[in-house]
């Protein structure tokens, strides 16, 4: 037999899973597990829940007592430090299977009675908030009990992030790290990707080509809830590919009132048919903006840049046309002026590269921002795949960083240089004292032709010509 037919054995094998329960044992007890072992991971995936720097404990399938049920929690974690304890459970789903508000409340209650900290739930359902949890369930049962979320989307992105780039001190602690996402990337492994838009996706997306979609129409809220996932899906995929923590932007108001961002979405997409949002990739130009527009077939991405505060307009185009060297001719660049109302010009950037006076209206006026926007076709189907509306939004997102937005670096002026003292251009009157002449330059004195100031300016628009 041919050895490439053979599977080499894994730490964590895919083989012999049969049906949703092995699976989500499986999936339990590989992440778990490794928790205890790779304390760097440990420490990330569960400060951010509350838990301190310490010894880490995990077990599956604890039995509790709740009444007269008794209860098997998929998992249980303790966190020591010194006197100090923090303990959770864990309820786990893999696939397409959801979490269930009365099995929630009941560990809730069971967490309450063992005095633990909190219960953590993990899934493939994304919240559209972070922060937010998936399943609705009794606020009473939270005020003294923590309610946790996090998708295997957000586990796997932190394995990868805590192996590749932060690094892991122990060599055999990398390697079993390594092998959790080896796992958890299986499709055996049901932790699966963002892969649909729901159920109602289809009413809603054709009433907006009809022009009949209302605010009140049945299914909007679920679409625009997974719209704002699919963002937070597109930055944590982004964030596992780049290192960092991508995150969507929403307002301090959104934040705290989840409900005021389901109503501007819904407002927007019966309004326009579109539905936009905002990632944010530490480190770059700004913010970028990303809109789905329903009626025109595209999904768009942009970002502002402020333009060079010295120099010709046409310097200043210039200066942005050579860092999108890599982007398509077909971007759109627009120009916006001092104390200007929207964009003074607008022109695709072939156009721009061949002729930088495009973008310039007026001359006199002060180019102050830069816009650039890409565009690409907008997928209709619901499910993952090519036409896919999930797929061209990810598509859109990962080319726009690539081609435009992880080029752009912001302008800064050029430092000031010594002023050079001057030679005398003339012999020294010999009848003045030797004590009393003096050549040094002052700044009080004429400049001769190619002054300091000439040549700071010239050597400022230098640097960005």
């Amino acid at each position: 037999m041919a050895e490439e037919s053979w599977h080499e054995a894994r730490l964590i094998p895919t083989s012999g899973i049969n049906g949703a329960e092995e699976q989500e044992r499986r999936a339990t007890s590989a992440l778990l597990a490794v928790l205890s072992a790779v304390r760097e991971y440990g420490r990330g995936l569960l400060k951010p829940l509350g838990a301190p720097a310490g010894t880490v404990e995990c077990y599956i399938e604890v039995p509790f007592m709740l009444g007269e049920k008794r209860l098997y929690p998929d998992g249980l974690i303790r966190v020591t430090r010194g006197g100090r304890s923090w303990t959770t459970l864990v309820e786990v789903k893999t696939g397409a299977n959801k979490l269930q508000s009365e099995q929630l409340e009941n560990y809730l209650d069971i967490a309450r009675e063992q005095r633990f900290d909190a219960v953590l739930t993990i899934s493939n359902e994304i919240p559209a908030v972070a922060g937010q949890h998936p399943t609705k369930v009794d606020k009473r049962k939270v005020r003294s009990v923590a309610l946790h979320h996090i998708s295997w989307t957000q586990v796997l992105a932190e394995a990868v992030m805590q192996k590749e780039f932060r690094g892991v001190a122990d060599p055999d602690q990398a390697w079993i790290l390594g092998e959790l996402i080896r796992y958890l990337e299986h499709h055996k492994s049901g932790a699966l990707e963002f892969d649909d838009m729901g159920e109602t996706w289809v009413q809603v997306r054709d009433a907006v080509l009809a022009g009949t979609l209302r605010p009140a129409d049945k299914g909007i809220t679920e679409v625009v809830s997974r719209f704002d996932a699919l963002l937070r899906f597109a930055s944590l995929r982004l964030g596992r590919q780049l290192g960092t923590e991508v995150i969507p932007v929403l307002t301090r108001r959104e934040l705290a009132e989840p409900a005021l961002r389901v109503q501007a979405l819904t407002t927007m997409l019966c309004a326009d048919g579109q539905l936009a949002g905002t990632i944010r990739i530490p480190d770059t130009v700004g913010p970028f903006v990303v809109t789905a527009d329903l009626r025109a077939n595209k999904v768009t991405c942009h970002v502002d840049i402020e333009a060079p505060r010295e120099g010709r307009p046409t310097t200043r185009v210039n200066w942005l046309a050579r860092q999108l060297k890599n982007a398509p001719d077909s971007s759109r660049i627009e120009a916006f002026v001092a104390h200007g109302r929207g964009s003074s010009a607008a022109e695709l950037l072939a156009a721009v590269r061949a002729d930088p006076s495009a973008l310039i209206s007026d001359p006199a006026k002060e180019l102050r921002t830069f816009r650039i926007a890409t565009s690409v076709p907008l997928g209709s189907k619901r499910g993952r795949g090519r036409g896919a509306f999930i797929d061209s939004v990810l598509n859109g997102v990962e080319g726009f960083y690539e081609d435009v937005l992880g080029n752009l670096r912001s302008w800064s002026a050029a430092p000031p240089k010594l002023r050079q003292p001057y030679p005398p251009t003339e012999d020294v009157d010999d009848s003045v004292p030797a004590d009393l002449a003096s050549v040094d330059y002052s700044s009080q004195d004429d400049s001769p032709a190619g002054s300091t100031n000439d040549s700071a300016v010239g050597g400022s628009t230098a640097a960005i010509e």
